[in-house]
């Protein structure tokens, strides 16, 4: 080891500031990966960042001889590759001629996907080897440099989420890539390496990535809703903005006029007025109506499916206007239904305030200044949170349609955790409702039936759990001819209201599905279906007969709960086989795109570990014929620990957005708090280092990991109310200690493995990063097939296998 070195304390600001461009690279890929292809790529990112770390352990593990005494050049070296390559491959990514929507069809489309995660491996690559190279160089500081390598991160996550916030993804990307060049240029001064010359050749690169990179643009897959809107003659964009919410791209279309009403009965007396789309990261339309005061112009607004609980509510509220809450507002369409279906007061609640300021200033004119209305009250926030936080009742709880039909029917939700639709929401919702008060949800119609009849296994579930023995009498379901409507009262419907429903869909040419004594002869007459089928599974739901339907039926229908809250999720794999034999009769839209490619990047992960990781350092150590005593102690234990952390994580990260009633706020808060701690922890371990003490604590992180699972719920419950800085804070504080703790078997192992066996570190590193590189994926298989309680039960047991490894190590 070269001695100047390792008299010299490590480059800390170097290493905290490449740290966190890898993490607001990771961060930015998600974002922007969301947008130009669908969300379900963030979880290839979390691989591939973790991949990039695993394979600089193994490169690190082989190139040793020749990096001795070399450490500030391969530093400086790698610090300027991450800051180049983070633009050059992101942009020769987006290149590529890959759609996911073709990858279970077109045998190409897996290699472009493969092409994808290789290509933005390579800067993850050139981050880790600055991090792997200071662990090596630096063995009796291990601990240190963890701690500003995690202390780095933190940062690095918080100001990827201002960035977001601040500039376009493409500028943020570009101020990523400076960024890397930066870290480069304060290694030199930190190091004392390199001279004037160097330094201003390094400023002179630095200007020319941000001149080049300037103007960059997203290159959108052609499937999207937005690609195709634009397809259309006439059609233009009329405003872009940005934040960490979405991409909200507004366009108008004068050549042919945008009619989007979903759910419109056939029977409409006439189509809607002219609308303006906005699309959220290229999709999930919604519609901004012009309103220009003509009641007739909104008549549309009577005929489609999600109008019937304002009819079903009129006998009970005897002339009353009722009250409204509608989640997730959006460009207005269903606040605008309300008021023109006679509501005295509504409640819009919509997350992203970019939406507010369209509806609200920038089109405020064109929509008739609908957020303006004094009967429209705006709320900007998470819809979980404002009902459980707000002391209002409501005659109606309207869940808006915000996917598009595409995506839906594609399969490309099945991946996002929605805690609106579990059964835990439900029951708050009902509690939100005045008596004979109605919770309405609309949903896209699939064949076979999914959404629908798994919303009526919902309902029933939140019935029963709330005391209600025959939900059957609580529920109304109605389709037309691409969406459903699912009413679920508070009390029994009485005969009156029945008769509304029915009147309703004999004059919209709605068809029934279900209602409390109805006659299969009464159903699929106007939309007809090869089969009764809503009518034929609401009626096994709601009977004795519903745990064999959820078992015998070809698609997940069983309810989502807040700790599976993977509504979309249908697929079961023993119907895997059967899809797969109707590809030549369209039966791939059966299948979820979302959740296919989580399994195929879990794959991809797993052979590129092999690979990339672990073959490598077999090879090595055997070329090298390097001792193998404890080598399978070693690779146990940083297995079990990369494996364990990355779990907690993820699973943490969910937990905490019912909490913070944001999931922005949960992936800031909850990545900051756990990496910021972690590094505090590190720091700490290294008082510890020169007497091995896992156990405790190991046994400190099994306490309050388990104590955490069960008492977390109750909790939030309780505080769900405070202002959102106050959860703020106390989320952190909660997950101070137990992060602090998570932060030390890591370094504490390394420094260990420094002291008895030093080349051993970077292969550690690897094996390590490998097992995150895993984790991160199978964090969500497990939560979704499981839960997220399994999910962290699971993460303890391998942080107590670490401690009984480790333990016979020290024996």
């Amino acid at each position: 080891m070269n001695r100047k070195l390792l008299s010299q304390k490590p480059p800390v600001l170097s290493i905290a500031l490449i740290s966190g461009a890898a993490l607001a690279y990771e961060i930015l890929l998600m974002r922007l990966l969301s947008i130009i292809h669908w969300h379900h790529f963030a979880y290839m990112i979390i691989s591939v960042a973790l991949l990039g770390y695993g394979a600089s352990g193994t490169f690190l593990a082989l190139s040793r001889d020749r990096l001795k005494g070399r450490f500030s050049s391969a530093f400086i070296i790698n610090a300027v590759l991450f800051g180049l390559t983070s633009v050059i491959c992101y942009l020769l990514a987006q290149s590529l001629p890959f759609n996911a929507l073709e990858i279970l069809w077109d045998p190409q489309q897996p290699l472009w996907l493969l092409c994808i995660y290789l290509l933005l491996f390579i800067p993850f690559f050139c981050a880790a080897n600055c991090i792997c190279l200071s662990f090596s160089e630096f063995p009796r500081q291990v601990h240190r440099v963890y701690c500003f390598d995690l202390l780095g991160a933190g940062m690095g996550a918080m100001a990827a989420i201002a960035a977001l916030f601040l500039l376009m993804p493409m500028t943020a990307l570009s101020a990523v890539a400076m960024l890397g060049l930066l870290t480069a240029l304060v290694a030199m001064i930190e190091l004392k390496s390199g001279n004037l010359r160097h330094r201003i050749a390094l400023l002179m690169i630095i200007a020319l990535v941000a001149a080049s990179t300037h103007g960059l643009e997203m290159k959108l897959s052609q499937f999207k809703g937005l690609s195709q809107a634009l397809q259309v003659q006439g059609a233009a964009e009329v405003d872009t903005r940005s934040s960490p919410l979405g991409l909200l791209t507004t366009v108008e279309s004068l050549s042919v006029p945008f009619r989007h009403a979903p759910g419109l009965s056939l029977n409409a007396p006439g189509a809607p007025p002219e609308q303006l789309a906005v699309f959220t990261d290229g999709d999930g339309m919604s519609m901004i109506t012009a309103n220009r005061g003509s009641a007739e112009a909104l008549d549309y607004l009577d005929y489609v499916t999600s109008a019937l609980p304002y009819h079903t509510l009129a006998p009970s509220l005897k002339g009353r206007a009722p009250d409204v809450l509608v989640l997730g507002a959006g460009g207005g369409s269903d606040v605008l239904q309300a008021l023109h279906l006679g509501a005295a007061r509504v409640d819009a609640v919509e997350v992203n305030a970019q939406f507010i300021r369209l509806v609200r200033q920038i089109f405020g004119e064109f929509s008739g200044f609908l957020y303006d209305d004094p009967r429209v009250q705006v709320h900007i926030s998470e819809a979980r949170g404002f009902v459980s936080s707000s002391p209002r009742q409501w005659d109606l709880i309207q869940i808006a349609l915000l996917d598009s039909f595409g995506a839906a029917a594609a399969g490309l939700h099945a991946l996002s955790e929605n805690y609106l639709y579990t059964v835990e929401a439900f029951k708050e919702y009902l509690g939100k409702l005045r008596p004979g008060g109605i919770l309405a949800t609309t949903r896209w119609i699939k064949l076979p039936p999914r959404d629908g009849l798994k919303m009526i296994a919902t309902a029933a579930m939140a019935l029963e759990q709330s005391g209600i023995n025959t939900p059957g009498d609580h529920l109304v379901l109605i389709r037309g001819w691409n969406t459903s409507t699912l009413l679920v009262r508070n009390q029994s419907f009485t005969a009156g209201e029945l008769e509304q429903v029915r009147q309703f869909c004999r004059e919209r040419w709605f068809d029934l599905a279900y209602y409390p004594g109805i006659n299969e002869k009464e159903t699929n007459q106007y939309n007809q279906q090869q089969k009764p089928w809503f009518y034929q599974g609401s009626k096994s739901l709601l009977s004795e007969r519903r745990e064999a339907f959820f078992r015998d039926y070809k698609f997940d229908i069983r309810p989502a709960t807040d700790d599976q809250p993977y509504f979309f999720h249908f697929l079961k794999w023993r119907s895997l086989a059967e899809i797969l034999s109707l590809r030549g009769q369209g039966g791939l839209p059966l299948l979820e795109q979302g959740y296919l490619i989580l399994v195929a990047t879990l794959a991809q992960a797993v052979l590129a570990s092999l690979v990339l990781v672990l073959l490598p350092l077999w090879m090595g150590g055997r070329s090298r014929q390097q001792g193998q005593d404890g080598l399978g102690r070693v690779f146990a234990y940083f297995l079990a620990i990369g494996f364990a952390f990355m779990l907690v994580e993820i699973a943490f990260i969910q937990k905490f957005i019912l909490f913070l009633s944001h999931p922005l706020y949960a992936v800031a808060v909850v990545l900051s708090a756990f990496l910021v701690c972690a590094g505090l922890g590190s720091a700490v371990s290294g008082k510890w280092s020169a007497k091995f003490t896992i156990y405790p604590v190991v046994a400190g992180i099994g306490v309050l990991a388990v104590l955490y699972v069960y008492l977390l719920p109750p909790l939030f419950q309780q505080l769900i109310s405070l202002p959102d800085m106050a959860k703020i804070g106390i989320s952190a504080a909660l997950i101070a200690p137990l992060a602090f703790l998570m932060g030390m078997p890591f370094p504490l192992g390394l420094s260990q493995l420094a002291r008895l066996s030093p080349s051993r570190v970077p292969w550690a590193w690897g094996i390590n990063g490998c097992a995150s590189v895993m984790g991160a994926v199978l964090a969500t298989l497990l939560a979704i097939h499981a839960g997220f309680m399994v999910v962290v039960l699971f993460a303890v047991l391998l942080y107590f296998l670490a401690a009984a490894t480790a333990r016979k190590a020290t024996a």
